[in-house]
């Protein structure tokens, strides 16, 4: 009989799996299928990027800084043993736009307007105000989903570019100012060694990451049980998962891009 009720466990935690991967799967399907059928919500949308997209400018902006800070401190330590200060700009300015740029601003985003997100949505369903609009005959995936997977989709690639052009020239005032390497070679290095595939690779990263943050968020918050802690489970839940959604994506499009 153990045998047996283990192996029944085992077989309702796989089917529970599969269903809530293609309730997963589904509901980015409608968003994203709504996002494109009238009546658009344009007014919904400018919201949205002004809530994910505007007001992350400071974090990312201060994020890219001290980012670009710390690899022009630690490439020149690390350069000047073999000579290489030179190098020192095309170091910063690579690994910040194929790699930290799109990871980091995707990660203080999904901490910063992800979970404000997933929060407000987990509120709403609590108080059942997603199934009011139901009864007004309003679609909520449509008026209170799509709005911000599109916002999201927009954005990411915009903080990134932020923080790539404010991370860079973050290093160049550590390496050049403060450390002394050479201000030529810094940019001259960048602008002979980064091509537009490795700028097209950080943007490609940002469009997947701001679709999984807020398929994740919002998957989040629109499902969140109504109980006392609903709202702060799904708010967790939603930043956790997006955050390992994030670096495990990054592996596969790195390997995928490079």
């Amino acid at each position: 009989m153990s045998i047996v009720s283990s192996i029944e466990r085992l077989g309702a935690w796989v089917i529970d799996g599969v269903t809530s991967l293609g309730d997963f799967v589904i509901f980015l399907a409608a968003a994203l299928l709504y996002a494109l059928r009238p009546p658009y919500k344009v007014r919904l949308l400018i919201r949205q990027l002004r809530a994910i997209g505007a007001d992350s400018f400071f974090l990312v902006g201060l994020i890219g800084l001290f980012t670009g800070m710390v690899l022009g401190l630690q490439g020149y330590n690390t350069l000047s043993r073999f000579g290489s200060e030179g190098a020192l700009g095309t170091v910063v300015a690579l690994v910040l736009v194929r790699e930290l740029g799109p990871v980091l601003a995707a990660l203080m985003v999904a901490a910063r307007a992800g979970s404000a997100m997933a929060a407000e949505l987990g509120s709403m369903q609590a108080t059942e105000q997603i199934d009011a609009l139901s009864v007004m005959a309003i679609n909520p995936v449509q008026y209170l989903v799509s709005p911000r997977v599109l916002a999201g989709i927009i954005s990411f690639p915009l903080l990134t570019t932020l923080f790539d052009v404010i991370g860079i020239w973050g290093g160049w005032a550590v390496g050049v100012g403060l450390m002394g390497a050479p201000n030529g070679a810094f940019f001259n290095g960048i602008a002979q060694n980064m091509s537009g595939h490795d700028i097209a690779t950080g943007v490609y990263k940002a469009l997947v990451f701001g679709l999984v943050v807020m398929w994740v968020c919002c998957y989040k918050g629109y499902h969140a049980q109504r109980m006392a802690t609903g709202v702060s489970r799904a708010t967790t839940s939603a930043v956790v998962l997006s955050s390992v959604l994030i670096l495990v994506s990054d592996y596969f499009l790195t390997s995928i891009l490079l």
